[in-house]
């Protein structure tokens, strides 16, 4: 159940970011969907709402970049806790710094190991 229920939560995020890129006229970008997405999430888990998402649909709420910012929004919140006002802004940074470690060493090993096509 787990499965279906990550795999809605998680289509569901991706078909309200086509939607979106899609119906509006002079067309939203995908790097607006994207940042979208972060500041959304980050939005929703400070107000405490994405947290019951992701204990719904578990890697479905999680993988998205709606996830990212949930992360950072825990993140800086465990960093004020922790060290004051300066973990606001160290404090997502630590949170995160695994997935962009990750994020750059195989986005490099793709660029390396495969040739773009014209």
């Amino acid at each position: 159940m787990s499965l279906i229920m990550a795999f809605l939560i998680g289509g569901c995020l991706c078909v309200i970011g086509q939607l979106v890129m899609d119906l509006t006229k002079p067309g939203i970008t995908p790097g607006h969907i994207l940042v979208g997405y972060i500041t959304i999430g980050t939005f929703l888990s400070a107000v405490g709402l994405y947290q019951p998402l992701i204990d719904l649909g578990g890697a479905g709420a999680t993988i998205p970049l709606s996830g990212f910012g949930h992360s950072l929004a825990q993140g800086a919140i465990a960093g004020v806790q922790e060290k004051g006002i300066l973990g606001a802004f160290t404090g997502g940074v630590s949170a995160t710094a695994g997935g962009i470690t990750a994020a750059i060493v195989f986005g490099y090993l793709a660029a390396v190991l495969f040739n773009p096509k014209d």
